[in-house]
């Protein structure tokens, strides 16, 4: 029994394919267990190779239920909190980061400013257990009722810093209706009200907003069939990655050096404003309904985001389109 704890998002997951395939490769015969938010389960179905989803939110208790697995690993951080979950199971073998908090002096050193990709199959290769980090594919769900061929717009973010204005994105949404495409706008359930005004104010039908209406497996079927994707730095940009839908992803504060589409594909497009050494200025969402909040102007969105304009981001959306002409990639 291999144990893998990942209990964190969808980017995260996603980011994560290529050292749960390594592990898969290298243990064809151990069941491969993976520790995760229950919601993530669509997901993990679309990842392959993991024989059973162990319910997880956050570094809480696992109650694992099962004797000692033979193997853990941890791709969640760099410890002690992480490793002091897994090392309760009593594993017979614990392959993390060096903790020396958690009594763990195995392991490679942790890289703050390491691509999320890269940081997971150093580790494993640390190990002797090779990944490739171009090992990001996700299975293609069933569309069933799901539209395709769609441009998706992604306004939200659970993290308020990442989220370009709110008014660029409803002019977006209007210009891209204006170029024939057909503009659906996505969100959590939490998101829907933020959705509904970016979709109203962007000349767009309330059938267009999806946000709290689609869970996981359907926004996957969603994104695997879509035209394409703008989105800030959030999961949904790593499922267009997965299925190599174009892209455009608009980054700060974070840089795209470290969660950032693979640079090879033209078809993703970065737009980052960021130097890497600058400090950047995040910001909560404060109280009050979404139309009272400054996030629309900008003025609460991280600087580095804020800098990002709509004229780029149209730009970015034809370099993507011609990138998908050119190389024949099949994004639907």
């Amino acid at each position: 029994m291999i144990l893998v704890l990942r209990a964190l998002g969808v980017g995260d997951l996603a980011t994560g394919v290529p050292a749960l395939r390594a592990l898969r490769a290298a243990y064809p015969d151990r069941e491969l267990a993976l520790a995760a938010p229950r919601w993530l389960a669509p997901l993990v179905d679309l990842v392959g190779g993991v024989d059973r989803l162990v319910p997880a939110d956050g570094l809480g208790n696992l109650g694992w239920p099962g004797p000692p697995p033979g193997l853990a690993v941890n791709l969640h951080g760099c410890g002690p909190r992480s490793h002091r979950v897994l090392a309760a199971t009593r594993p017979g073998r614990l392959l993390a980061f060096a903790s020396p908090d958690a009594g763990h002096a195995d392991g490679p050193d942790w890289r703050a400013d390491e691509h999320e990709i890269d940081r997971w199959c150093r580790l494993l290769g640390w190990y002797g257990v090779p990944a490739d980090r171009t090992d990001l594919a996700l299975r293609r769900p069933a569309p069933g009722g799901i539209p395709t061929g769609v441009t998706v717009v992604h306004p939200g973010s659970k993290v308020p810093a990442k989220r370009w204005p709110a008014r660029r994105f409803a002019a977006l949404a209007r210009e891209l209706t204006g170029r024939g495409h057909r503009v659906v706008v996505t969100g959590s359930a939490g998101e829907r009200e933020l959705a509904g005004w970016v979709a109203y104010h962007g000349g767009l039908a309330p059938d267009a907003v999806l946000a709290g209406r689609t869970d996981l497996g359907d926004l996957a079927a969603l994104v695997a069939g879509a035209r394409l994707v703008v989105s800030g730095d959030t999961g949904v940009a790593h499922l267009a990655t997965g299925y190599g839908t174009a892209s455009v992803v608009l980054f700060g504060p974070v840089p795209p050096a470290r969660w950032g589409p693979p640079p090879d594909r033209p078809w993703h497009r970065v737009l980052w404003h960021g130097d890497g050494a600058r400090p950047h200025r995040p910001a909560a969402r404060p109280p009050g309904a979404w139309g009272d909040w400054p996030g629309y102007d900008g003025v609460t969105t991280d600087s580095t985001l804020s800098a990002v304009g709509l004229d780029e981001v149209l730009a970015a959306v034809d370099d993507a389109e011609r990138a998908v002409r050119v190389s024949g990639a099949v994004t639907a």
